[in-house]
Protein backbone atom coordinates (compact mmCIF):
# COMPACT_ATOMS: atom_id res chain seq x y z
CA UNK A 1 0.00 0.00 0.00
CA UNK A 2 1.15 3.43 -0.53
CA UNK A 3 1.04 6.38 1.70
CA UNK A 4 0.78 10.09 1.48
CA UNK A 5 3.03 12.19 3.91
CA UNK A 6 2.62 16.08 4.81
CA UNK A 7 5.03 18.47 6.07
CA UNK A 8 4.30 21.74 8.08
CA UNK A 9 7.58 23.88 7.35
CA UNK A 10 9.05 26.58 9.99
CA UNK A 11 12.05 28.03 10.41
CA UNK A 12 13.40 25.83 12.60
CA UNK A 13 10.99 22.90 12.81
CA UNK A 14 9.54 20.43 9.80
CA UNK A 15 6.60 18.18 11.09
CA UNK A 16 5.31 15.28 9.39
CA UNK A 17 2.06 13.55 9.49
CA UNK A 18 2.03 10.32 7.30
CA UNK A 19 -1.30 8.63 6.07
CA UNK A 20 -2.68 5.21 6.54
CA UNK A 21 -2.31 2.82 3.58
CA UNK A 22 -5.60 3.59 2.18
CA UNK A 23 -5.12 7.36 1.92
CA UNK A 24 -8.42 7.70 4.73
CA UNK A 25 -7.06 9.09 7.90
CA UNK A 26 -3.56 10.19 9.37
CA UNK A 27 -1.31 10.40 12.28
CA UNK A 28 1.31 13.05 13.42
CA UNK A 29 4.84 11.69 12.34
CA UNK A 30 7.73 13.11 13.47
CA UNK A 31 9.03 16.60 13.57
CA UNK A 32 13.12 17.13 12.83
CA UNK A 33 14.96 20.05 12.04
CA UNK A 34 15.52 21.76 8.90
CA UNK A 35 19.04 20.50 9.05
CA UNK A 36 17.90 16.86 9.43
CA UNK A 37 15.08 17.16 6.60
CA UNK A 38 16.38 15.53 3.37
CA UNK A 39 17.61 12.30 4.89
CA UNK A 40 14.06 12.40 7.07
CA UNK A 41 12.41 12.67 3.37
CA UNK A 42 14.63 9.85 1.60
CA UNK A 43 14.21 7.52 4.45
CA UNK A 44 10.62 8.06 4.77
CA UNK A 45 10.27 7.87 1.61
CA UNK A 46 12.31 4.50 0.81
CA UNK A 47 10.63 2.78 4.26
CA UNK A 48 7.47 3.69 4.44
CA UNK A 49 5.97 3.94 0.40
CA UNK A 50 5.47 7.29 0.42
CA UNK A 51 4.58 8.46 -2.69
CA UNK A 52 3.17 12.05 -2.25
CA UNK A 53 4.51 14.46 -0.27
CA UNK A 54 2.33 17.24 0.51
CA UNK A 55 3.69 20.90 1.82
CA UNK A 56 1.55 23.31 3.48
CA UNK A 57 1.57 26.87 2.33
CA UNK A 58 1.08 29.18 4.64
CA UNK A 59 -1.55 32.12 2.77
CA UNK A 60 -2.07 34.94 4.79
CA UNK A 61 -6.00 35.13 6.15
CA UNK A 62 -7.42 36.86 2.82
CA UNK A 63 -5.36 34.16 0.54
CA UNK A 64 -2.73 35.91 -1.00
CA UNK A 65 0.66 34.55 -0.29
CA UNK A 66 2.81 36.32 2.13
CA UNK A 67 6.37 36.73 3.21
CA UNK A 68 6.26 33.18 4.99
CA UNK A 69 4.33 31.70 2.16
CA UNK A 70 7.74 32.46 -0.07
CA UNK A 71 10.36 31.67 2.08
CA UNK A 72 8.33 27.83 2.86
CA UNK A 73 8.14 27.76 -1.36
CA UNK A 74 11.79 28.69 -2.04
CA UNK A 75 12.41 26.14 0.93
CA UNK A 76 10.33 23.51 -0.69
CA UNK A 77 12.26 23.99 -4.01
CA UNK A 78 15.04 23.08 -1.88
CA UNK A 79 13.63 20.31 -0.64
CA UNK A 80 12.89 18.82 -4.14
CA UNK A 81 16.62 19.42 -5.03
CA UNK A 82 17.69 17.47 -2.79
CA UNK A 83 15.70 14.25 -3.37
CA UNK A 84 16.02 14.44 -7.04
CA UNK A 85 20.13 13.91 -6.19
CA UNK A 86 19.45 11.25 -4.05
CA UNK A 87 17.27 9.48 -7.49
CA UNK A 88 13.78 9.49 -5.51
CA UNK A 89 12.25 12.58 -7.41
CA UNK A 90 10.53 10.83 -9.76
CA UNK A 91 8.78 8.71 -7.41
CA UNK A 92 7.43 11.66 -5.56
CA UNK A 93 4.57 13.49 -6.65
CA UNK A 94 4.24 16.97 -4.72
CA UNK A 95 1.13 18.93 -4.06
CA UNK A 96 0.57 21.59 -1.91
CA UNK A 97 -2.15 22.44 0.86
CA UNK A 98 -3.24 25.67 2.37
CA UNK A 99 -2.09 25.33 6.08
CA UNK A 100 -4.16 28.92 7.40
CA UNK A 101 -4.76 28.20 10.65
CA UNK A 102 -3.45 24.71 11.12
CA UNK A 103 -0.63 25.94 13.64
CA UNK A 104 -4.02 27.21 15.72
CA UNK A 105 -5.81 24.00 15.86
CA UNK A 106 -2.38 22.34 16.76
CA UNK A 107 -1.91 24.45 19.61
CA UNK A 108 -5.66 23.86 20.77
CA UNK A 109 -4.89 20.24 20.63
CA UNK A 110 -1.97 20.51 22.55
CA UNK A 111 -3.52 22.88 25.09
CA UNK A 112 -6.19 20.07 25.96
CA UNK A 113 -3.44 17.63 27.21
CA UNK A 114 -3.91 18.86 30.90
CA UNK A 115 0.18 17.32 31.30
CA UNK A 116 1.35 20.09 29.82
CA UNK A 117 1.24 22.95 31.63
CA UNK A 118 3.70 25.15 29.81
CA UNK A 119 5.04 25.25 26.37
CA UNK A 120 8.01 23.13 26.03
CA UNK A 121 10.96 22.62 22.87
CA UNK A 122 9.11 19.40 23.06
CA UNK A 123 5.67 20.75 22.70
CA UNK A 124 7.01 23.32 20.17
CA UNK A 125 8.27 20.39 17.77
CA UNK A 126 5.25 18.28 18.35
CA UNK A 127 3.01 21.29 17.21
CA UNK A 128 4.49 21.13 14.42
CA UNK A 129 3.67 17.39 13.48
CA UNK A 130 0.43 17.95 14.66
CA UNK A 131 -0.29 21.29 12.05
CA UNK A 132 1.18 18.58 9.54
CA UNK A 133 -1.63 16.22 10.57
CA UNK A 134 -4.02 19.08 9.73
CA UNK A 135 -2.70 19.72 6.54
CA UNK A 136 -2.75 16.25 5.18
CA UNK A 137 -6.19 15.28 6.74
CA UNK A 138 -7.61 18.27 4.49
CA UNK A 139 -5.61 17.10 1.96
CA UNK A 140 -7.11 13.63 1.93
CA UNK A 141 -10.44 14.61 2.74
CA UNK A 142 -10.71 16.81 -0.06
CA UNK A 143 -8.57 14.59 -3.02
CA UNK A 144 -10.78 13.04 -4.98
CA UNK A 145 -11.39 16.93 -6.05
CA UNK A 146 -7.35 17.05 -6.86
CA UNK A 147 -6.32 13.99 -7.80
Amino acid sequence: MLRILALDIGDVWIGSAISDPLGITCKPYKTVTRDNVNDFLYEVVSNKNVTTIVTGIPYTMSGKEGSQATKTAFYLSIMKKALKEKGIENQIKWATWDERKTSKYALQTLSTNKRLKKPSKESKSREHSIAAAFILQGYLDNRAIYD
